[in-house]
């Protein structure tokens, strides 16, 4: 199964966003702090969801990023979409030339697997993972560290 550092990412910033939502519009510097992602990197994802209206922007001071809708009703496979990335199993590409320009004798197998995957993300809403335990967890120590960064910075 392929799902690339694109598709990662962009899934990893916005649930962050989403997890910082309630605070006002999100910067993608501190998105890119907290999680380790190029600054230039989140500015070219974020142009692809803004244009997929997943997110909006908010310019001047303390402007951002913040959903263009509450985060149970963004899902992971639309972030995914969004992107231009695509889960797939497949040795192809889901190109059908697999072996010597033709459909190899598995190839509808993994095309299936790799349907099956898309619905299982298609069910699982930003909202879902900021509820998760693990994820509120890992959240807390991502700020502890980047509180103490910038204390170090001071």
């Amino acid at each position: 199964m392929r799902l690339t550092t694109k598709g990662r990412y962009a899934v990893t910033a916005m649930l962050d966003l989403a997890l910082h939502a309630e605070s006002g519009p999100v910067s993608l510097a501190d998105i890119s702090g907290r999680q380790d992602i190029s600054l230039s990197y989140l500015e070219q994802l974020f142009a692809k969801l803004r244009r997929q209206d997943l997110v909006s922007s908010v310019r001047g001071p303390g402007g951002g990023y913040r959903l263009s809708r509450e985060h149970n009703n963004i899902f992971v496979a639309q972030i995914i979409d969004a992107v231009n990335e695509s889960v797939d199993a497949t040795g192809c590409k889901g190109n059908s030339d697999c072996q010597h320009g033709e459909v190899c004798l598995t190839h509808h197998l993994w095309c299936g697997l790799s349907e099956q995957i898309h619905t299982f993300l298609s069910q699982i809403s930003l909202a879902n993972l900021v509820a998760r335990e693990e994820v509120q967890y890992i959240s807390a120590r991502q700020e502890k560290r980047s509180a103490s960064l910038l204390l170090k910075e001071v």
